[in-house]
């Protein structure tokens, strides 16, 4: 049994997430998030639901207790919220994260919207644990599974990608963990 814990559960890519997820039988799914009413899943039975903040150190720590995986998928103070999210991880004895940030936080110039997503990308990439960050292009809602990965250091390619086709290889990852560990990966549909 993989205990998996979704941060920031009920954005859109989580939503996915969780839907593939909860049919997996060796997948228990943990899910943080400020406000529970906002969970939109139909299938959330068997799923351990908390409401905290991921800047409170103490609600972090508790909620890490027991897991295997990370899966952070937040907007805002995401520097911060990085760095406490690793110390809870190495308190906690955890190793696996998976960290969406956003396509463009190599640019140069770094335009100031991705800022905090390059900076929590460098803490993740420091910090040691096994991580794997999705740089992926803008989202559509098209239902389709198509998509092609490019290294970090690789000119970033495309222009889309579907919240299905991120949703589905980000369950690929926490289904097989040892893939793609320390990696920094563009995300998009292919030709888009």
């Amino acid at each position: 049994m993989k205990n998996v814990i979704i941060l920031g559960a009920s954005g859109t890519i989580a939503r996915q997430v969780i839907d593939i997820l909860v049919q997996k039988e060796k997948i228990h799914l943990t899910l943080f998030l400020g406000n529970k009413n906002r969970l939109r899943n139909k299938e959330l039975s068997g799923c351990r639901i908390i409401e905290g903040d991921v800047l409170n150190m103490e609600q972090l720590y508790e909620a890490f207790e027991g897991q295997d995986i990370v899966y952070v998928n937040l907007a805002g103070d995401l520097e911060t919220m990085a760095i406490n999210i690793v110390q809870a991880m190495n308190d906690q004895r955890i190793n696996r994260v998976i960290f969406i940030s956003s396509i463009g936080i190599y640019n140069i110039p770094l335009k100031p919207v991705l800022k905090p997503y390059r900076k929590a990308a460098d803490v993740f990439e420091a910090s040691g644990l096994e991580y794997t960050i999705l740089r992926p292009t803008w989202f559509t809602n098209i239902n389709e599974v198509d998509y092609e990965i490019t290294p970090k250091g690789e000119p970033e390619k495309g222009s889309v990608i579907s919240q299905k086709s991120l949703a589905t290889f980000i369950s690929t990852i926490v289904e097989h963990p040892e893939m793609y560990v320390r990696e920094n990966l563009g995300i998009n549909k292919p030709n888009s």
